[in-house]
């Protein structure tokens, strides 16, 4: 039994241990009191931790106990403040409820569609409201404010589809400085979905009670729906959040007078006004044993994870830092259990993501899992009785209990009742996958390496190319050099095909009764046109909510870059030169994937300076027009020689607009090569293979990692997005943003 933090995450796991520090011990705790205090005499649950099989959400990992020493603390992630009404003292309210519960840690969402729109009459010295998207700022200031141990609060802030604001609220996080400290959702209803998909006209509608006004607003669905995936193509922002289906696919669409007010910052967690959520998650690559998964195992840690979940709900009641809220934990008891290691369980099953194999596993565990949690929720109601608003039969008659419950748990849950009324949810798990080395949520792995960068072994500034502990491990005990030959079932966030990823999400909300936090990290070339296709699959695949993030964004937000960093080559050419090249040539192949086929690229470079001088396209079968690409493959032999830079190529390359065959073989395939055409294929592929050639590796014995040469005239860039403790660019993951160097996380 592991007795310090290094036996449990292993001596080699430093970012795992500088996390477990830095994060979830208190003062000069060690491993095993920090254990001690967070179990609370549950063995059953100690020994999950420590094989590393479940872990608490990271308020509970570090809060837990911490009241008996005076503490003000609360054990939630999750809250959901009652939305404002539109009268300048209930905005400010609930502004001070903001204040207040980030104080005691927790993250909030808040809806703003009470809120009468821009230019409604009011009757003060104003005559007429700045609107409903004018507060936003307010309550992004409040979260900016107060402080969390060092971190700021977790706010979400989200809007009606049917608010005649609408249009301002889409836009508002292109200006930068704006509502900086809040994720922002779209409440999205099937009607308007529906409009966007016939193409018609849709009605924005706000009444306001206190004047007897009606501001109404007629909007042509598509181009809103248009301008909305431009702002996600762009700004990551804002969310949607399926409006209907987070209402009706639950434990509580049937309850008389129960009513979603929101969701958490994260989006994982619908609540009612009040609303709180526990955390905790299973880490699915601890239940593969022998190439298998371990079904009767993870049945077992269900239960006793819904158990210890609930131990927890018990202790923290008191500790809510609002009355609402204490009333509402007390009333519907919502617990939030999930899932994390997905992509490393299926990696080490060998399986694809998202593959039907991949789907047919997870659909099974999903259905267990549901189902095992409503049996202890069961087995808890008949010892300590049902969650005060519970009734069997408004539950029994929900879409989700008839799709999931199967009849033996019915029985239970018809005898004994039910102590929670939400039980499952997959949260952001960025810090806690980090810590342990494994995927987050229901991701796939985002890369197969990270790079870092020392001057500690070297004369000068070096990257260290540290491999994701999974694909580590499958090339020691595979012998493999490096990466390049890892099969296919190490697929990454970059390269996975969207609908894959939905079709996966989709398998696991139809078990999940709350909803799931996700992020679809899509390429930097993917088209406005394609996010819509995305957001229209994932209304039609049944999610609750889904973000993106395009690489290269403007929040990915490259600020400053070496202008001057194109590559210096043959200065001595006059104008109209063309440099005549010999056949000792350093030569690299590509295969491309297009909409017809597949065709080969070679492009050669010159063995001393790196620097490519031709290239020679193979045509493979149905792979293209040849002529056409013999012709592409010439000219850029011609301008390389000429001396113009490969960059400014590339730049040309990846800017021709996309290639219907292309597109529509990679929604139906999904197995087209990095690009929407023939040339922005040929102009990712010259990057790479570029990139390859200017980072020569060779591998360092004393750290056995690899390490990539960085040329010395690079400047570093900037991010908007940089992690606020090291500095480094954070990734965005499981809707939430994440530091690979030193493991923070926005999200705790």
């Amino acid at each position: 039994m592991a007795k310090t933090v290094q036996e449990w995450l292993g001596n080699d796991n430093q970012i795992g241990i500088d996390i477990w520090k830095n994060k979830y011990p208190y003062e000069n705790e060690s491993f095993d009191e920090w254990l001690n205090r967070i179990c609370n005499g549950n063995e059953d649950l100690k020994e999950l931790i420590i094989t590393k099989k479940f872990l608490f959400g990271g308020r509970i990992l570090s809060n837990r106990g911490l009241h008996k020493l005076g503490n003000k603390v609360t054990y939630s992630n999750c809250y959901v403040v009652s939305a404002p009404e539109d009268n300048i003292e209930s905005i400010f309210d609930c502004a001070k409820a903001l204040a207040r519960t980030f104080s005691y840690g927790g993250g909030v969402g808040v809806d703003i569609s009470k809120l009468a729109p821009n230019g409604a009459k009011v009757n003060n010295t104003a005559k007429k409201t700045s609107g409903a998207v004018s507060f936003m700022d307010l309550y992004s200031h409040v979260t900016e404010l107060i402080g969390q141990n060092g971190r700021r609060g977790a706010l979400m802030i989200s809007l009606d589809c049917h608010h005649p604001d609408l249009e301002n609220f889409i836009e508002i996080k292109s200006d930068l400085d704006k509502v900086t400290k809040a994720n922002i959702s779209i409440r999205v209803t099937n009607d308007f979905l529906e409009a966007v998909q016939n193409n018609t006209d849709f009605k924005l509608s706000f009444t306001r009670s206190e004047t007897n006004e009606v501001i109404k607003k007629t909007i042509k669905a598509q181009e809103v729906f248009h301008k909305f995936c431009e702002m996600n193509w762009d700004y990551a922002e804002p969310a949607f959040l399926f409006w209907d289906r987070i209402e009706q696919w639950n434990l509580l669409a049937k309850t008389h007078g129960f009513k979603f007010a929101g969701t958490n910052p994260c989006a994982e967690e619908p609540l009612p006004a009040g609303g709180s959520c526990l955390l905790g998650s299973i880490n699915l690559s601890e239940f593969v044993v022998n190439g298998m998964f371990d079904f009767d195992d993870f049945g077992k840690t269900v239960r006793i994870a819904t158990r210890a979940l609930n131990e927890v709900l018990d202790e923290g009641l008191p500790l809510h830092p609002l009355k609402e809220q204490r009333e509402s934990v007390k009333n519907w008891r919502q617990i939030g259990l999930g899932i994390f290691g997905l992509a490393d369980m299926l990696i080490k099953l060998q399986l694809t993501y998202g593959d039907i194999e991949s789907l047919e596993l997870c659909d099974k565990i999903g259905i267990i899992m549901i189902n095992e949690a409503v049996k202890e929720s069961a087995y808890l109601a008949r010892e300590f009785g049902s969650y005060p608003k519970y009734n069997y039969e408004e539950v029994s008659n929900t879409e989700f209990y008839k799709y999931n419950i199967d009849t033996y748990v019915d029985s239970l849950v018809k005898k004994y009742g039910l102590r929670n009324s939400q039980l499952l949810t997959i949260a952001p798990t960025g810090s806690l996958s980090t810590m342990l080395g494994v995927s987050g949520g229901i991701e796939p792995i985002f890369a197969n390496y990270y790079t870092r960068k020392t001057e500690s072994l070297h004369d000068k500034e070096v990257s260290y190319k540290v491999y994701t502990p999974i694909v580590k491990q499958y090339i020691e005990e595979n012998n493999l050099v490096d990466d390049n030959n890892l099969p296919k079932f190490f697929i990454t966030a970059q390269d996975l095909n969207y609908r894959k990823r939905i079709n996966m999400q989709s398998i696991w909300q139809s078990h999940i009764d709350a909803s799931i936090s996700s992020t679809i990290n899509i390429p930097n070339e993917f088209t406005v046109e394609e996010v819509e296709d995305l957001y229209l699959y994932a209304w039609e695949q049944g999610l609750k909510g889904v973000t993106i993030f395009r690489d290269g964004c403007k929040r990915d937000g490259i600020l400053t870059t070496n202008k001057n960093n194109k590559t210096e080559f043959n200065n001595t050419l006059n104008r109209g030169d063309i440099l005549c090249v010999n056949d000792d040539l350093l030569s690299c192949k590509r295969t491309i994937i297009n909409g017809c086929g597949k065709f080969y690229l070679h492009c050669d470079f010159d063995e001393f300076t790196g620097e490519p001088l031709e290239t020679f396209i193979d045509i493979g079968s149905g792979g293209g027009c040849e002529r056409n690409l013999q012709f592409i493959s010439r000219l850029i032999s011609l301008l390389l020689r000429a001396g113009v830079p490969v960059e400014e190529i590339i730049d040309q390359a990846m800017s021709i607009r996309p290639c219907k065959a292309y597109t529509d073989r990679t929604k139906s395939k999904g197995d087209t090569s990095k690009g929407t055409s023939c040339p922005s294929a040929i102009g990712y592929a010259l990057k790479e293979l570029q990139e390859k050639i200017h980072n020569r590796c060779f591998v360092d014995e004393s750290e056995s990692t690899l390490i990539e040469e960085i040329n010395e005239n690079n400047n570093p860039i900037n991010y908007t997005n940089a992690c606020p403790e090291c500095g480094a660019k954070m990734q965005f993951e499981g809707g939430c943003s994440v530091c690979k160097e030193c493991g923070f996380s926005h999200c705790g």
